[in-house]
């Protein structure tokens, strides 16, 4: 209890001062922040209405750069599958010219092919990406979240372009083309037994050409077919990454409508405040001149 006495009106001013002070100060607040909402006292049910859309939004966001990854992924492992598609195109290349070479040009022909096999062997090998090599090896898997389910995601098994193509259909050739440690491209494998000279003088074997080339093709078109499942899981990812994208946006837009301020409002709110406690001021100003009148008369 107050050992001053107020009259009603003086009190009534201060209590109207206070109040215009607890608004004056949240006015000032929302204006600071940009939101009238800024803790759970404000509006309970809004605040976690918006705290629900802004938890969601952080956990798919938290997605994105996985899937971003995840595309890195599968977009190195389809390079190196156009890498492989030209020194095929090559060493088919070579297996046509050599039809009308010279047995010395085939001699070369036999090493050119050879090291283009090398290639493709290394080339493979070095078709990592933060150490995951889809084509390098089944127990390769790329596994890709996009939500906070269980069951929202990509799982991509790796292949081992480097195994014969007979071991389950998932390696480039349908022979067994590499010797265990790479070192080796098996010619042998495309029907040419003893390298192009297998071809004879006058082209007297065309048909060894032929089973080569027809090799060659079938390789292709196995490695046409990995690059196009691959390229499938690219565009899933790709859809699922721009979606999220704007799921994200959709989510930090819901919240901000619950606990934006609007800031034309609170701008003219702070004015009135401000010409309110003014208007308190004077008021409680003449209050305490009415008690100083008294004193005079007493005097």
């Amino acid at each position: 209890m107050s050992d001053i006495a107020l009259t009603a009106a003086q009190r009534n001013s201060l209590l109207s001062l206070q109040k215009t002070q607890t608004l004056s100060e949240r006015t000032q607040t929302r204006l600071s922040t940009g939101r009238k909402i800024n803790n759970v006292v404000d509006d309970a049910v809004n605040y976690f209405r918006a705290k629900a859309l802004t938890d969601r939004s952080e956990d798919f966001g938290l997605r994105k750069d996985g899937i971003d990854q995840g595309i890195s992924a599968m977009n190195s492992a389809l390079n190196a599958i156009e890498g492989i598609d030209r020194f095929l195109k090559q060493m088919k290349g070579i297996v046509e010219a050599a039809k009308s070479q010279s047995t010395g040009e085939r001699q070369s022909a036999n090493t050119q092919f050879q090291e283009l096999g090398k290639q493709i062997f290394q080339l493979v090998e070095d078709a990592s990406y933060q150490g995951l090599n889809l084509i390098g090896s089944t127990n390769a898997t790329l596994d890709v979240s996009f939500g906070v389910r269980t069951a929202s995601r990509l799982q991509v098994q790796g292949l081992d372009l480097n195994s014969s193509g007979l071991a389950g259909g998932l390696g480039l050739f349908s022979v067994a083309a590499f010797s265990p440690a790479g070192n080796t491209f098996n010619i042998s494998a495309f029907g040419l037994s003893n390298g192009f000279t297998v071809i004879g003088a006058n082209n007297s074997n065309n048909a060894a050409a032929s089973v080569a080339i027809a090799r060659l093709d079938s390789t292709i078109s196995r490695l046409r077919g990995h690059a196009a499942n691959l390229g499938s899981n690219v565009a899933i990812l790709q859809t699922r990454l721009d979606f999220t994208n704007s799921y994200v946006n959709e989510l930090s837009t819901g919240s901000d409508k619950l606990t934006l301020a609007d800031l034309n409002e609170e701008g003219a709110n702070l004015v009135a405040l401000q010409t309110r406690q003014q208007l308190g001021i004077q008021s409680l100003s003449i209050s305490g001149q009415q008690q100083q009148a008294v004193l005079s008369l007493l005097q």
